[in-house]
């Protein structure tokens, strides 16, 4: 593999007329051109991109904040994972590179993205686990550096974010079993400060309002969101005097777990106790009984994702003129077996 020096010791031309024929500059003639493009090919010759950028002032890269735990690592089902094929076939558009930026769970994520934002390694930002108040976004904006947020925050700015729409899988899920009878309901929740968690919370209380159900603190169940949580809040349900006969779940890969622990002691999903999950992971598919969730297409939200960045972008902005910055995305309720008992009929 050569560089442009030995390039242009090959050809015994000026290493500036080999940079301007690569680049396709108007001031060299078709046949040196045509000359350079063909050593180059022959010789291997590879442009140093990073040198490039740093002359340009961009990297082309585009970073994807995530938290990097355990739990994330053995959730193979991991939500990013969906998200980053949608942002990719965006990106590939425009030659830009996606990186995934891992913030392990016991660091505080403004020093991790402060370090990033110092080395100057990427041109954007795609934050995630948005915070009740985050200063990542305070961060970014001073460094005026185009983010997007997957989540909203109580945090200053017109900042552009797509959220799910926690509050209504709540609220749906309240009615639904209200419905069958239910008026002992658990949720689950998460037991950082996430901001989804105080949306789906807050929308669950009024569900519960509106219902005429007074709010009880102990069917609000803190946990990861793992299989692991799952499993810790199946168990915490048992150990309540007042049993609930139906829990809300914010997590996909919870009911996994949940399922595990009921079945143990005996309580069977879907019979003893109703279940309604977030999103249809690969794995949750194959619970018996079938399990009640809301889902969405991973997909299309990242490319609304990577749509929505580009926008605030001022080198891609005239491709996406029309982009909303903030987006409530929908979940469908795909019903299952594991809510569809009333509870009049329980045996």
């Amino acid at each position: 593999m050569k560089g442009i020096r030995q390039l242009a010791e090959h050809l015994d031309i000026s290493i500036g007329t080999v940079s301007r024929a690569l680049n396709g500059k108007p001031d060299v003639n078709e046949e040196t051109r045509q000359r350079v493009l063909a050593a180059a090919e022959e010789l291997g010759y590879v442009a140093n991109q990073s040198g490039r950028s740093l002359r340009q002032g961009e990297t082309k890269v585009i970073g994807l904040m995530i938290e990097s735990s355990m739990e994330s690592v053995e959730n193979a089902d991991n939500f990013f994972l969906g998200v980053t094929s949608g942002l990719q076939s965006v990106f590939a558009r425009h030659k830009l590179d996606l990186i995934m930026l891992p913030c392990p769970s016991d660091e505080d994520p403004h020093e991790y993205l402060k370090r990033i934002v110092a080395r100057h390694i990427v041109d954007a930002m795609i934050i995630s686990n948005t915070q009740r108040i985050d200063r990542r976004i305070d961060l970014l904006s001073r460094a005026k550096i185009p983010f997007v947020a997957v989540g909203r925050s109580l945090s200053p700015g017109n900042f552009p974010w797509i959220d799910l729409d926690f509050e209504g899988v709540a609220e749906r899920a309240v009615d639904r079993l209200v419905a069958r009878g239910h008026r002992r309901i658990a949720i689950t929740a998460p037991s950082s400060e996430v901001n989804l968690g105080y949306l789906f919370l807050d929308s669950y209380r009024r569900a519960l309002t509106r219902h005429g159900i007074a709010f009880d603190p102990s069917l609000v169940i803190r946990v990861k969101s793992s299989e692991q949580g799952g499993y810790q809040a199946a168990h915490e349900l048992l150990l309540l005097e007042g049993r609930p006969t139906a829990v809300i779940l914010i997590y996909e890969l919870m009911a996994i777990g949940l399922y595990r622990r009921l079945m143990e002691s005996g309580v069977m999903p879907g019979r003893d106790l109703a279940v309604i999950g977030f999103r249809d992971a690969p794995r949750a598919r194959f619970l018996e009984p079938s399990l009640s969730c809301f889902r969405m297409s991973l997909y299309d939200l990242g490319v609304a994702l990577g749509q929505m960045l580009l926008a605030n972008m001022p080198a891609y902005r005239a491709f996406y003129p029309e982009g909303e910055r903030n987006i409530v995305w929908p979940l469908e309720l795909v019903p299952g077996e594991s809510d569809a008992f009333q509870v009049g009929a329980m045996v």
